[in-house]
């Protein structure tokens, strides 16, 4: 994407706010800073997108890789951007003649212009950048994912058949689990998929809410075998991160539906977040919080793929936080999986009278086991919670493959090259 700054052509980074469902991810991701976002619409700063392309593959809708080729000085600014409900036209040839853009010009981000591309940080650089080792293409072995069979603009209809709080009644803090059927209109989902939901009224600016993502928490099969139904894990917000008082919208109107509602639903998303489907694979779960959701989804097909005798599948680890045994989403169903199943391995910070312990204190503490599991080639590693744990989470598996004999640049890049390191935090 190079080209000289006299050529003032660039081919601008754009992010479809029709599409987009604010998920994040590409902000996680971008190495340089160059993505940022408002209440509305997340959007690309010109002057820093250098057209690396490490966005795109993770974008769960494909509402990231939309491009515009136009002079520089008409560069749309962030404001501009923001401001939008849609992507503004292509110019046409002779829009683009007319400002002196012939065809022989050489379009590049606005970045490439001015400055060099950044070197992406390494393990035990003071910035360290711990999304860069996240896969961005599936497994080998991973079945074909359907996305996008619903958009926005044309959802499709759900019914709730179900709404349990799946966290210990009486605390402040709920996390319910939802089903909804789909009825006769198919809806094809693998485990680690996620829909969107669309909260109904409008926002304080009088549009209407855009949709929430939510990541599925059933097998491929539905919550119940053989039906046209899905599971969801989600939790009321009544605060944010800083502990201060909120009202999530779509989460409480989850939370809040009752067995008849129906829903607005948008999606599925996500082509790479896949749990393997070859014989002997190893499944090595780090999650916090409804970021159980695509574990338990993984753990309930593994559960009935057991059963059928038909599959011989390798071992399954879990490392799972929560602030407190009562906020922790299924403990009760956890402790009824067989020990011969699933390796299960909880992590409190919140627990009075009890040291704070997170889910990267558990992964040190079970380096011997899970350095065995590095050295195997069908061990997958998926990661789903907080944004904030992610650093501590990654820094954990480095310092466990560096225990083990490995080092964590070669390891961790053969793990995200073929897809065996999953990131999905938020």
């Amino acid at each position: 994407m190079d080209m000289t700054v006299e050529a003032g052509v660039i081919k601008q980074h754009l992010i479809d706010p029709e599409i987009c469902i604010r998920c994040n991810t590409c902000e996680a991701t971008c190495p340089v800073g160059a993505i940022t976002h408002d209440d509305r619409n997340y959007v690309v700063k010109a002057d820093v997108c250098n057209g690396c392309m490490a966005c795109v593959p993770p974008c769960p809708t494909g509402s990231i890789d939309n491009w515009r080729t136009m002079p520089l000085v008409r560069a749309y600014s962030v404001e501009a951007q923001l401001g939008w409900d849609e992507l503004p036209l292509e110019l046409t040839p002779e829009q683009l003649e007319a400002e002196g853009v012939t065809q022989t010009s050489a379009p590049a981000s606005a970045a490439s212009t001015l400055t060099e591309p950044p070197t992406l940080p390494t393990a035990g650089d003071a910035s360290f950048n711990s999304a860069q080792y996240g896969a961005t293409v599936p497994p080998w072995s991973a079945a074909r994912p359907y996305t996008n069979l619903f958009t926005p603009k044309k959802p499709t209809t759900a019914t709730v058949v179900g709404n349990l709080n799946c966290t210990e009644a009486g605390f402040a803090s709920e996390t319910h689990h939802v089903v909804l059927d789909f009825g006769v209109m198919p809806f094809p989902v693998l485990e680690g998929q996620s829909i969107g939901i669309i909260p109904p009224g409008v926002d304080g600016s009088g549009k209407p809410h855009f949709a929430r993502q939510y990541s599925v928490a059933s097998p491929r099969n539905g919550e119940r075998p053989g039906y046209n139904n899905i599971a969801l894990t989600v939790k009321r917000v009544t605060e944010d991160h800083q502990g201060k008082p909120i009202h999530g919208v779509a989460s409480n109107y989850v939370c809040d539906l009752l067995v008849g509602d129906t829903v607005q639903v948008v999606g599925p998303f996500g082509h790479s977040f896949l749990m393997p489907n070859h014989p002997k694979s190893h499944l090595v779960m780090i999650c916090t919080g409804t970021g159980s959701a695509p574990m338990r989804a993984m753990t309930e097909w593994r559960r009935r793929l057991r059963q059928s005798g038909k599959f011989e599948g390798g071992k399954l680890m879990l490392f799972f936080g929560a602030r407190t045994e009562q906020e922790l989403p299924y403990f009760g169903p956890l402790q009824k999986l067989p020990k011969d199943f699933i390796d299960i391995n909880l992590a409190f910070s919140r627990t009075p009278g009890a040291p704070k312990r997170y889910v990267q204190d558990l992964i040190r503490e079970r380096s011997a086991d899970l350095g065995e599991l590095m050295s195997d080639g069908n061990t997958h590693f998926y990661v789903c919670g907080l944004k904030s744990m992610e650093e501590g989470v990654v820094l954990a598996l480095q310092d466990t493959a560096q225990r083990a004999g490995f080092s964590w640049d070669t390891l961790g890049t053969a793990l995200k090259n073929e897809g065996r390191l999953h990131l999905e935090t938020y």
